[in-house]
């Protein structure tokens, strides 16, 4: 299982027609802007970091905006490269989910919340 997680614009109506039926139909569209995955198993270690529920329940906390997770992602993404050994004890002992992966995935997280502050965020999990 994983964490999916996007970046996207506000929604607009779209009407576009079958190509079987040649009925118009309307279709919500949202520009996507960044979108990505991890999986679940480095769920322990984003506790740890601080940024469980930024990156896994943002909804629950009332982040619906990037630029809302720009400063936890920061401060998380410090706490984990100033103690990378106290991270790297909840690697996934399988591989799938460790520190050496994690840190550049908020990185690279983090740097679309910065460059699309306004966008909207989702996940799945």
């Amino acid at each position: 299982m994983s964490l999916d997680v996007w970046l996207s614009g506000p929604p607009e109506q779209r009407e576009c027609e079958c190509p079987h039926c040649g009925n118009v139909h309307t279709r919500e569209y949202r520009e996507e802007f960044f979108g990505s995955n991890i999986t679940h198993n480095l769920g322990r270690m984003a506790v740890e970091a601080e940024i469980y529920q930024h990156l896994w329940r943002p909804e629950e906390i009332g982040i619906s905006k990037a630029r809302q997770l720009i400063e936890p992602l920061e401060n998380g993404l410090s706490r984990m490269k100033s103690d990378p050994d106290k991270f790297k004890k909840f690697d996934a002992p399988n591989g799938w989910g460790l520190y050496i992966h994690f840190v550049p995935w908020v990185e690279r997280y983090l740097e679309a919340c910065k460059q699309y502050p306004d966008a909207d965020v989702s996940v799945s999990r």
